[in-house]
């Protein structure tokens, strides 16, 4: 078998579309438009960003303002006087936490605040940590353990 005697095989190629050639052709009368409108106009393209005489985004942009990170951490947030009813040298991590009831569950990582005051060490144990907080429980004789 030769390259010259190759055939594609049969309803591969396909004769072009010819429109506008009478409703013989199958393509007549309204040559694939539809009826009436914008798209079925000749020369209807419209420019990039056009919205239907909406405003478009890009002039209604300037008047929108901020910004929303999407990919930011979301943390669970507790603040040092809700950890002050849990007794002295008591290692506090985000179990102990659900389980006294601060944490409605585990699916976010735990943030410290400094609000309140310690007047009891504590080891405690959560993702992110305040300085102001990291001060307080240092200050009280406490511990600070940073999870990963």
């Amino acid at each position: 078998m030769r390259q010259n005697e190759l055939k594609n095989p049969s309803g591969v190629k396909q004769s072009r579309k010819r429109v506008g050639r009478g409703d013989g052709s199958g393509h007549g009368s309204f040559s694939g438009r539809g009826m009436k409108g914008q798209r079925s106009r000749s020369g209807h393209g419209i420019r990039p960003g056009f919205e239907g005489g909406q405003n478009p985004l890009v002039k209604a942009l300037p008047s929108i303002r901020g910004f929303t990170n999407n990919f930011r951490t979301q943390y669970h947030i507790v603040n040092l006087d809700r950890l002050a009813k849990f007794p002295a040298d008591s290692q506090v991590s985000p179990a102990t936490m659900l389980a006294a009831g601060i944490l409605k569950n585990l699916k976010r990582p735990v943030k410290i605040l400094g609000r309140g005051n310690l007047s009891s060490p504590l080891i405690i144990e959560a993702h992110q940590f305040t300085a102001s907080a990291r001060k307080k429980i240092e200050a009280a004789g406490g511990r600070v353990m940073e999870m990963s």
